[in-house]
């Protein structure tokens, strides 16, 4: 099971937010490349970047900033935030992204999300953030009425990466994942499913893993950023498990 550190972008800096809140943020780094390549040296083989802005704006603005951390280190790189386009999936995949995150898109453009995953089959993930079981859009900003195993279903067809299943309430609060909503997703998931949402603990890690063999990894942020979790420890204690 991978462990996924997550570089959350606003305004070019590495920031991270509580439940999504774009006015409750923390600044960790002005220098993104540094930190992209500070988790290449911790032994990352895959790292998470979110365009906050694009994700709220609908479009990408943290673009040159992201091609320069995928310039600046060697692991895969999945980016989202913002992707509304097939013109934006194709630069990000051209500039050597190696997945995309489609959220609001699957939701409201289903024509694209087709044309995406058949342009680049199991380049695009789907991004499942959900509230109350329900799926949020534009950055989280908006919740909508369609159930996120509803869409899972919907999907099964697609030539689909992965699915990251993000719990909204947990996110930025340390709090554990919800598992019980993880459960379901796995269960209802024709795609590998990544954790995102509330881990703070190698604990919590375990959990995720005892899920089954469908569980691809789990997203870390703040747990990582506010020193409640150690990656390299996190790692090892995933290996001797």
């Amino acid at each position: 099971m991978l462990v996924i550190p997550a570089i959350d972008l606003k305004d070019g800096r590495c920031v991270r937010l509580r439940q999504g809140d774009m006015a409750a943020e923390t600044v960790y780094s002005e220098d993104i490349v540094a930190v992209a390549r500070n988790w290449q040296r911790c032994g990352a083989g895959l790292i998470h970047v979110v365009d906050l802005n694009g994700a709220v704006g609908g479009e990408p603005k943290n673009l040159s900033q992201i091609e320069a951390v995928r310039k600046a280190v060697t692991v895969d790189v999945q980016v989202g935030g913002g992707i509304r386009t097939i013109e934006t999936v194709r630069r990000y995949l051209k500039a050597g992204v190696s997945r995309v995150v489609l959220g609001t898109a699957a939701l409201t453009d289903r024509a694209f999300l087709e044309q995406a995953c058949m342009e680049f089959p199991r380049q695009v993930v789907l991004g499942l953030d959900a509230r109350d079981g329900k799926v949020a859009v534009k950055g989280w900003t908006a919740v909508s009425e369609t159930k996120a195993i509803d869409l899972l279903r919907e999907v099964r067809g697609l030539e689909i990466g992965a699915v990251i299943y993000t719990d909204i309430a947990r996110d930025g609060m340390l709090n554990g994942p919800n598992l019980t909503a993880l459960k379901e997703v796995v269960a209802s998931s024709a795609f590998p499913v990544i954790a995102s949402g509330g881990i703070s603990h190698v604990e919590d890690l375990l959990a995720v893993r005892l899920l089954g063999p469908k569980i691809e990894g789990a997203i870390v942020g703040k747990a990582l950023y506010d020193g409640k979790l150690d990656y390299q420890s996190a790692v090892a204690a995933l290996g001797k498990e």
